[in-house]
């Protein structure tokens, strides 16, 4: 199996940054895609960027040009650098892998709380 152990949240004031880390470990030597969703207080989950082994990248719009995911493949690690946060960016933050087409594993979630 896969476990996915994240790092990097807590309170931040808004304007402040964060770096989430995500390192993964179990049965795959490397992962197809590595990515963060989120889950904000009495919504539904959704993407926030993710990266594929090539290094291409997507994110959802509203944090363009304030987040980087990036990732270490001989880690099996991604990151998150989270600038510029908002209070709307309060979630619940989880780790996503994909080591194939078909699987997918996720994190336990850690929480991202933009507050002054």
């Amino acid at each position: 199996q896969v476990q996915l152990v994240e790092s990097g949240g807590g309170l931040v004031q808004p304007g402040g940054s964060l770096r989430l880390s995500c390192a993964a470990s179990g049965s795959f030597t490397e992962y197809y895609a590595m990515g963060w969703y989120r889950q904000p207080p009495g919504k539904q989950r959704e993407l926030v960027a993710r990266i594929f082994r090539s290094s291409t990248t997507n994110y959802a719009d509203a944090v363009k040009g304030r987040f980087t995911i990036s990732r270490d493949n001989a880690k099996n690690t991604v990151y998150l650098q989270m600038n510029s946060l908002k209070a709307e960016n309060t979630a619940v933050y989880y780790c996503h892998a994909k080591p194939n087409y078909y699987d997918e594993y996720w994190g336990q979630g850690t929480q991202v709380t933009v507050s002054s």
